[in-house]
C-alpha cells in the first residue's frame, strides 16, 4: 500500500491537515520527519491488518506535542496525546499510541511523568501495531530519510548527550527499540511477495 493511498482515508487527511498546521511553520524540520514516518508506515502496511491507517495517522502525529503552542509540560508524547484528546476528541486508539510511541514510558519515568502517562494514555495491547510505529520512528532520520535503527539511536544519543535526561532515557530504551524493530523486520520478510 502506497502512502498516497493510505493519505485517503479520512482518518489520516485529518491527521495529515492537523499535524501540517501545528508542525510545518514553527517546527519545519519536526514536520519532515513526521512525513518520513508516515512514509515509512506505508511501507509496513501489509504487516498490520487493517490497521495501516491508524499507524500512519499515528506516523504523521506522533510529533505534534513539539508545536510551541502545545508544549504544556514539555514532554511531547503526553502533550501531544492530551492536544489530541482534548481539543480534536481523536479516536483513543491513536492517542495512546502517539502517548506511548517509541517507548515514551521509560522517558516519562525519567522525568516523574509515568504514572500520568500510564493513567491518561494505556498502552494498546496491540504489541504489532506498537512494534510498528517504533520501528517507523527509530528508522526515519530528523529529516525525514530512511536509516538503521542504530544510526538513529547514535544520532539520539549525540544530538542530546548521553548523560541528558533523553540520553538516559534511549540507552535504556536500546535493547526494547531494537527488538522491536527486529519484529517488523521479520514480519515484513515473511510478507509474501
Amino acid at each position: 500500500m502506497g502512502t498516497d493511498q493510505l493519505m485517503n482515508g479520512a482518518m489520516a487527511k485529518w491527521a495529515y491537515a492537523v499535524a501540517e498546521a501545528e508542525l510545518s511553520d514553527p517546527l519545519p524540520l519536526r514536520w519532515a520527519h513526521s512525513q518520513g514516518v508516515a512514509q515509512r508506515a506505508a511501507e509496513v502496511a501489509a504487516v498490520l491488518r487493517g490497521n495501516a491507517e491508524l499507524l500512519a495517522s499515528a506516523a504523521l502525529l506522533h510529533d505534534v506535542g513539539y508545536a510551541p503552542r502545545l508544549a504544556m509540560t514539555g514532554f511531547h508524547p503526553l502533550d501531544g496525546a492530551r492536544f489530541l484528546r482534548d481539543i480534536h476528541a481523536a479516536d483513543d486508539r491513536l492517542v495512546r499510541l502517539v502517548a506511548n510511541h517509541s517507548l515514551a514510558l521509560l522517558e516519562a519515568e525519567e522525568r516523574g511523568l509515568r504514572d500520568v502517562l500510564e493513567v491518561e494514555f494505556p498502552l494498546l495491547d496491540d504489541q504489532r501495531l506498537v512494534d510498528a510505529l517504533i520501528y517507523c520512528d527509530m528508522t526515519t532520520t530528523p529529516d525525514g530519510k530512511v536509516t538503521s535503527v542504530e544510526a538513529r539511536l547514535a544520532e539520539i544519543t549525540v544530538r542530546y548527550g548521553s548523560d541528558s535526561l533523553v540520553g538516559r532515557f534511549i540507552r535504556r530504551a536500546a535493547p526494547d527499540v531494537l527488538a522491536a524493530v527486529g519484529r517488523v523486520d521479520t514480519a515484513l520478510a515473511d510478507q509474501p511477495r
